[in-house]
């Protein structure tokens, strides 16, 4: 299945599932594909390198379990952003090979936990693949989705997922926002900085 292919399942099973309708969309603007002969020799690591200068945030993006599943799904996400303000939407990007977004496309909704300078072991254990990685982890039931809302988060965010597009080899996953809120931080948010997790001090 091509990447459009993948990215259209996805939004077909959504809609079989009974989601709430999306909100209607402004027209496109016009769109171009770069050529094969215009794309710049670029080395992978020297990518990683120069791109790992941005910092960013970093999240936990969880589901409920569903379809008889005995643990809700979860995955660490540094790749997300705040996206629209009418009507509110946020977006994450999640590899096409995860084991954990098919699990997620299938309850049709998230939380994005913001999390805290201090949970970066929290996030350590949710990058791990095929573990269960909610042992001993605590969280509660975020108030529309029911996805896990871990505690200690510095902000979490309730979505239904609203359109799923294709990019290179992941997936840019649109959400509406349907509740959200914070949790006062003493420690501020964790941070994430050349391939290290830092803080707003710089330590």
């Amino acid at each position: 299945m091509g990447h459009a292919g993948a990215a259209a399942a996805a939004v077909r099973y959504l809609r079989s599932a009974g989601t709430p309708a999306p909100v209607e969309a402004l027209p496109r603007p016009e769109l171009r594909c770069v050529g094969a002969d215009e794309r710049a020799p670029v080395d992978p690591t020297e990518f990683r390198r120069v791109l790992g200068t941005f910092a960013t945030g970093v999240t936990v993006v969880t589901a409920p379990a569903v379809d008889g599943e005995s643990t809700p799904a979860g995955f660490a996400c540094q790749s997300f952003s705040s996206l629209s303000l009418d009507p509110p939407l946020v977006a994450f990007m999640v590899g096409r090979t995860s084991t954990t977004w098919p699990r997620i496309a299938r309850a049709g909704v998230f939380c994005v936990n913001v999390l805290g300078a201090h949970q970066g072991d929290l996030c350590r254990g949710f990058a791990v693949s095929g573990a269960d990685k909610f042992t001993g982890v605590a969280y509660d039931a975020a108030p529309v989705s029911g996805s896990p809302r871990l505690t200690g988060a510095a902000a979490w965010i309730d979505c239904t997922i609203h359109a799923v597009h294709t990019g290179g080899d992941h997936l840019i996953v649109v959400g509406r926002v349907d509740a959200l809120g914070t949790v006062e931080a003493a420690d501020g948010p964790l941070i994430f900085h050349r391939g290290a997790f830092g803080r707003l001090d710089g330590s």
